[in-house]
């Protein structure tokens, strides 16, 4: 990650400021960037320590760094740990910024065949459940894992993901660690009978696996996907920043991050950026298809005719919000979007135009309580977003809320993964009534 996105992120902020990145310089526990100013004076160094989510973040909260990458988000001890340093101070849950996103994909050698694969498929197989190709409809052949080391972020993150609330989990010993995602992944390339857990990003040569689900949906990790968070393995990248005034120029970076110019770079960096996009209705037929798959029993045809009714004309919007595990906040990647669209809002890019917030459920409990539920959600992130875009014009903009409950399900409900990618508030835009 140190390698790879913020280096060139340091060399898009110089360029727009008339200032150049210097050739990184080898220094004692890690690289030193020099950004120039064009008279050759140094405007700022940037010390950047390569390690893992765990060290970076403990570094923070020893007050040994400005800034940590995190490819998880920070766990309650170290929020508490954080709390007692700085009881004082914006809580870490707020400050952090989302500077892309990425994936977590199973990975395979381009020769396996296997074309699909089950969360609980994947769970089974890195505890060890299952050994054998066979048992997934391959070939008679054991199964090879692979993972990055155990105190790196993305592996906590996979086995956070995979086994919350499963105590007595234990990883398979069969698995193989590595150092970096560029190792795993020529691994997995050169063993047909490999798999692996790393980023979309950095699979290099090998296969990314959709995720499939015993009730028949299945996802993909591409960039609309990641960005609505529909993908259940989505993973932003976190930087927390440490509870003190930071020098102005920082702070223009990170605002800078947030920028059109930003988004190319994390894109061609080959991650998804976190642009607002939209999504009309012609494109969405395989959601329709799945509300009308899982209509029945307490979704009826009534509901599904006035969900199609309320869709069309409308553009699904790529800012979708989620809640984190057990609890009613907003997780990482979902504050980060209420910020954005509330940007959008101030900067008139929805003028004219009308932004519904849609509450969905899972199809856990009577879909009477689910309805209002999702409806409550809904209104919630409404607020949330009028608040954060406290300098737009209300006039120029209509905001209102729907909810349809478990009418439009994106995930199976037989896991806990499938019904918190259903627990879900999506912005639909169209135009304003006169």
């Amino acid at each position: 990650m140190t390698e790879g996105l913020l280096p060139q992120l340091l060399q898009g902020f110089a360029q727009g400021r008339g200032m150049s990145l210097q050739p990184p310089e080898q220094v004692p526990g890690g690289i030193r960037y020099a950004l120039a100013r064009a008279d050759g004076g140094i405007a700022a160094i940037f010390h950047v320590m390569p390690g893992t989510s765990d060290t970076g973040l403990l570094a923070l909260l020893n007050g040994e760094t400005d800034m940590a990458i995190s490819l998880r988000e920070a766990s309650e001890a170290e929020r508490r740990a954080d709390l007692a340093a700085s009881p004082d101070d914006p809580a870490l849950i707020r400050r952090v910024r989302v500077i892309g996103l990425d994936a977590l994909v199973p990975v395979v050698s381009p020769q396996n065949p296997l074309s699909a694969l089950s969360l609980t498929q994947l769970a089974d197989v890195f505890s060890g459940q299952i050994v054998n190709w066979r048992d997934l409809g391959g070939p008679d052949a054991p199964i090879s894992l692979h993972l990055l080391r155990a105190d790196f972020g993305l592996a906590q993150f996979f086995e956070d993901r995979m086994f919350a609330g499963q105590s007595d989990f234990v990883s398979s010993p069969a698995i193989i660690r590595h150092d970096s995602a560029s190792a795993l992944a020529t691994a997995v390339v050169r063993d047909a009978y490999a798999i692996g857990i790393t980023t979309q990003s950095a699979r290099g040569g090998a296969r990314s696996l959709p995720l499939a689900g015993s009730c028949g949906f299945s996802q993909s990790a591409d960039a609309n996907s990641v960005r609505a968070e529909d993908y259940p393995l989505t993973a932003p990248v976190l930087l927390y920043l440490a509870p003190r005034r930071l020098p102005q120029l920082v702070r223009d970076f990170l605002d800078w991050t947030e920028t059109a110019a930003a988004e190319r770079i994390v894109a061609r960096a080959g991650f998804v950026n976190q642009t607002l996009t939209r999504t009309p209705v012609s494109l969405q037929g395989r959601r329709l298809a799945n509300a009308v798959a899982a209509a029945g029993g307490e979704v009826s045809l009534t509901d599904l005719q006035r969900l199609v009714a309320r869709l069309d004309g409308s553009e699904r919007l790529s800012a979708t919000f989620r809640f984190a595990d057990g609890s009613v906040d907003l997780d990482a990647q979902s504050r980060a979007a209420v910020a954005r669209l509330a940007a959008a809002i101030e900067q008139g890019v929805f003028d004219g135009q009308r932004l519904t917030f849609v509450g969905f459920s899972d199809g856990e409990g009577p879909a009477a309580v689910n309805l209002r539920l999702s409806l409550r959600r809904a209104e919630s992130v409404l607020e949330a977003v009028r608040l954060a875009a406290e300098a737009a014009d209300p006039d120029r903009v209509a905001f209102a809320v729907d909810a349809f409950g478990e009418a439009m399900p994106m995930a199976c409900d037989d896991s806990d993964w499938g019904r918190a990618v259903n627990r879900r508030v999506e912005v639909w835009v169209d135009r304003a009534a006169p």
